[in-house]
């Protein structure tokens, strides 16, 4: 085996063998977990990323043999259950990902992992709930329903016994749902003249997410008003559902491949006449650049829709550099104290986002570390406190500066942020409403 350091390349991805049956092997993921773990605990630069190296070491530091080797199989499912595939370790921390000969993938073995859990029925009622997100969100959206469930989530003794039964923390403060769903109500405007930049489609396409249609549509609503401002035409997509990404968390890899077959059709559509596709949650954007053309590389469809696929402000600076975007921003944003998510930090597209606020004016503290919510994984009781110790860090930092605004492309992990920053004046607001706000849009 090669003892060379690290990569001096960039790191490169292997498609997911998950059609292959030794991929469902216990025996042989365990064989390939001790490998992994071993060059893990040889290296140990990941410790600070999260929760799931600290129990991988302590694990190895406790054994009989202080070693790997010393660490029982069934103790390897308490590192796996701690990873919530946010993807850092790959991107930014192991020298030995591919092209390494060592070829160490640990979010693509943690993910073999659920999945060979969740076959071996392993996943509970509440994980496959949780990870439901477009059914419990057309269900608690129904406009009798959604006032019944947005005040019991503020109603602490119904907040404790659903604790009791589902083990959803009591004091994780979840977002609202809103029966004018953004599908339902947006309106984009695609009257205007085609303007294609030397690096951006002059069309835009705007897919949804199940967040935004169901929670906050405001967000949606408030990209559809930055399109029409720089006169950019926009589409909703015909037909969308979740894209899968809380069932790939879960290792429920066959009910991700039916809402890619439910997905790309509508969207390739799209890709293929020229449309950039824009999503504004960023693991929904990853789903489509990484997650499914690693999972389906031979489809032309996914991958016609991976090139199609745009974070919002890595299009809208896109669209700067073309010459494209209005800089008529109206009213200052002050102080932002702004979190880069986990999941657009693997995206390797820079920091968009930052830079477009700055443009507008905003005096900017970006923090980039991981804020611990992490999907469905900083809901979960068993979860909850570690969620808030890996976001100590962040909340600290995002609250320094005494914002203006607290602000995420993720939403739910800048409301996770200000719930741990405690007493704060400052508001929440999604980068994109903030753009909406330094142009003056109504």
């Amino acid at each position: 085996m090669s003892t060379r350091e690290g990569n001096l390349e960039a790191p490169t991805r292997h498609p997911l063998d998950w059609k292959n049956p030794d991929f469902f092997n216990e025996e042989k993921l365990n064989h390939e977990l001790e490998r992994i773990f071993d060059i893990c605990h040889g290296c140990r630069r990941c410790v600070s990323l999260c929760t799931a190296f600290p129990t991988l070491f302590d694990l190895v530091d406790e054994s009989s043999t202080m070693e790997v080797d010393g660490v029982a199989k069934a103790d390897y499912w308490k590192v796996v259950d701690e990873c919530y595939l946010c993807d850092l370790c790959y991107m930014t921390k192991c020298p030995y990902v591919p092209p390494h000969p060592w070829n160490l993938d640990f979010p693509h073995t943690m993910l073999r992992a659920k999945a060979i859990k969740f076959k071996k029925g392993g996943a509970t009622f509440r994980d496959k709930l949780l990870s439901s997100t477009d059914a419990m969100g057309k269900l608690a959206s129904i406009p009798v329903v959604v006032q019944a469930v947005n005040a019991s989530l503020k109603n602490k003794p119904i907040r404790k016994l659903v604790d009791s039964v589902l083990h959803i923390h009591p004091d994780r403060v979840l977002p609202e749902y809103d029966s004018a769903k953004f599908r339902s109500t947006a309106k984009p405007r695609s009257d205007f003249a085609v303007k294609a930049g030397e690096r951006t489609p002059g069309k835009v396409a705007i897919y949804a997410t199940c967040y935004v249609n169901y929670n906050e549509p405001g967000i949606g609503h408030d990209l559809l008003k930055l399109l029409a401002h720089n006169e950019i035409p926009a589409v909703l997509v015909e037909k969308e559902a979740c894209c899968g990404m809380p069932k790939l968390e879960l290792g429920d890899l066959d009910a991700v491949e039916k809402l890619k077959e439910t997905n790309i059709p509508h969207l390739v559509k799209l890709a293929r006449d020229g449309y950039a596709i824009l999503t504004a949650v960023p693991s929904c954007t990853l789903m489509y650049k990484q997650e499914l053309p690693l999972m389906f590389p031979h489809d032309a469809d996914v991958q016609a829709v991976k090139e199609a696929m745009w974070d919002p402000f890595e299009y809208l600076m896109a669209r700067n550099v073309d010459g494209l975007l209005k800089t008529d921003f109206k009213d200052p944003l002050g102080k932002v104290a702004y979190h880069v998510p986990c999941h657009q930090r693997v995206q390797n597209i820079g920091n968009k986002t930052r830079d477009a606020l700055q443009l507008a004016g905003a005096k900017v503290t970006m923090v980039e570390r991981c804020s611990g919510h992490d999907g469905t994984w900083g809901v979960k009781s068993e979860y909850f406190d570690k969620s808030m110790k890996i976001g100590k860090p962040v909340f600290r930092q995002m609250a320094e500066p005494q914002p203006d605004y607290v602000s995420s492309d993720c939403a739910i992990a800048a409301r996770h942020i200000l719930q741990g920053m405690g007493d704060s004046t400052a508001q929440k607001q999604h980068p994109i409403t903030l753009l909406r706000i330094a142009y003056g849009l109504e």
